[in-house]
């Protein structure tokens, strides 16, 4: 019956954004039936793709007018099935969207369309002396409405902070396809912090068709420090000592042995030596005489932590050059495996070495290889299981394996996930970290935007099934049930 629905609503969707902006064949629609999480799919009834806030809130109430859910994609880069869609839904594509509609140097602002990816951004701005922090490592191609959504990190996070901390104001359009105007022009406006709700909410509350981005002078100096260990550990211990004596570095990024090779036989950068257990890179910002001692200091707390040697940059090429490594990991797996399942927890900068231990023995345990690309100074792991999903029951065992290590994060004081989302992946572990209460407090914000769940159905809240089983959707649990659950 659905699909009639749909099929009998195509001329009304067309009269909203035109021919071109619905895609109903069903070889076109293979092209979005998974985000960057490939290991679920599922075909959606329909894609529209929206150009303005009018458009986007238009076919929302044609959804809501006729109960049809609705999925929010922006360029399809993320990693925990948050785009993933549901059966007969619409996907509404914001990847048209991608005007940057106001510069304000000035006020150190810029407004920009969801589609607009995110190193645009920095792009538009570079030219004064501007930037855009949160970085993440897809940001040649992934777009500022899926940060937003996943509330995205990256390199900078450790200094800067995440996406929400870039975020000034939203207009959003809710699933009712009413548009509201959240937060404004001005760090802190009155009333309940409704832009934070949003950011990193996973379109569970509606779609964000306009963001106010808070842009950043360039610092007067940047370095890159590259130091090199003969053990895991002893890396993970310099990251505490770093931070410990007191200096925040505007990124610090860790990489295994592992990682290193595969970045090597990709990239080619030339930096990163072959035979070293793991490398640090550390990035100092600020004034000239800041960066300056405190690179000297950066420098003996490697030394004290054994590093072998500790290479520093100040030109922006050789800047370039060692980080174009740490951003091509995740793409360079591909080069010694033929699929990798990446998770994303969260632990204590104190616990790095006994964690990087522990995950290496569950690798062991589970006959996998695990390399290890991490935001080092918040904690962020990024461990990525390599494996070959041609072999009967791998993504099973492996998914399994991702458990146990989101489990051990929150073992150690930590969380689930630092930047990548729940989404329809680890949904089933939310209560690993939340009590029945807090998921039903959840639920009733929720409710309050999307009463009937017609936006992102299936994704956050845990359900009875499995994680394996993510790419059917299951209506969400009532209250009651997830006091039994």
């Amino acid at each position: 019956m659905m699909e009639t629905t749909l099929h009998s609503l195509i001329p009304t969707f067309i009269t909203i954004v035109g021919e071109r902006g619905v895609v109903r064949k069903r070889e076109e629609l293979l092209v979005y039936e998974c985000d960057g999480l490939t290991s679920y799919r599922q075909r959606p009834g329909l894609v529209v793709l929206p150009r303005t806030t009018e458009e986007v809130a238009a076919v929302v109430q044609v959804c809501h007018l006729h109960k049809i859910p609705f999925v929010t994609r922006g360029s399809g880069t993320g990693l925990s099935g948050g785009a993933l869609p549901i059966e007969n839904c619409v996907l509404i594509v914001t990847t048209l969207m991608r005007q940057i509609l106001q510069v304000d140097l000035v006020n150190q602002q810029v407004v920009v369309q969801p589609g607009v990816v995110n190193h645009w951004v920095t792009q538009t701005v570079s030219g004064s002396g501007f930037y855009y922090a949160p970085d993440p490592s897809s940001q040649q191609i992934c777009s500022i409405g899926g940060n937003v959504a996943e509330n995205s990190g990256g390199v900078h996070c450790l200094k800067y902070g995440v996406t929400t901390n870039h975020v000034l104001g939203l207009k959003v359009v809710l699933p009712n396809g009413s548009i509201v105007d959240l937060g404004g022009a001005v760090p802190e406006m009155p009333g309940y912090d409704l832009t934070g709700l949003w950011v990193g909410s996973e379109g569970t509350l509606g779609i964000v068709t306009e963001i106010t981005l808070k842009i950043l002078k360039v610092a007067e100096a940047i370095q890159v420090l590259l130091a090199d260990f003969t053990s895991v550990e002893a890396a993970g211990s310099t990251v505490s000592d770093i931070i410990g004596a007191g200096i925040i570095p505007g990124g610090m990024e860790m990489m295994d042995n592992l990682s290193i090779n595969a970045v090597e036989d990709v990239v080619a950068s030339g930096c990163y030596p072959r035979d070293a257990a793991a490398i640090l890179l550390v990035e100092l910002d600020g004034l000239e005489s800041e960066v300056s001692v405190n690179s000297q200091r950066v420098i003996a707390i490697c030394q004290k932590n054994g590093a072998r040697q500790v290479t520093v940059a100040t030109d922006p090429h050789q800047r370039l050059q060692m980080w174009k490594g740490r951003k091509a990991a995740f793409a360079a797996m591909g080069k010694i495996s033929p699929n990798y399942y990446v998770q994303d927890g969260v632990i204590p900068r104190t616990q790095l070495p006994y964690v990087l231990k522990e995950i290496a023995a569950l690798g062991q345990k589970y006959g996998y290889k695990v390399a290890n690309v991490f935001h080092a100074g918040d904690g962020n792991l990024h461990p990525l299981v390599l494996y070959d999903n041609s072999i009967h029951g791998a993504l099973e065992s492996v998914e399994a394996l991702g458990g146990e290590i989101l489990k051990l994060c929150v073992q150690v004081g930590g969380s689930i996930s630092g930047e990548h989302g729940i989404g329809a992946d680890k949904r089933c572990y939310m209560p690993e970290m939340f009590t029945n209460a807090d998921l039903e407090t959840m639920q009733w914000v929720r409710q309050v935007f999307d009463p009937h769940h017609l936006a992102n159905p299936g994704k956050i809240f845990p359900t009875p099934r499995t994680c394996g089983e993510a790419a059917q959707y299951s209506p969400p649990l009532s209250f009651s049930e997830i006091e039994r659950f």
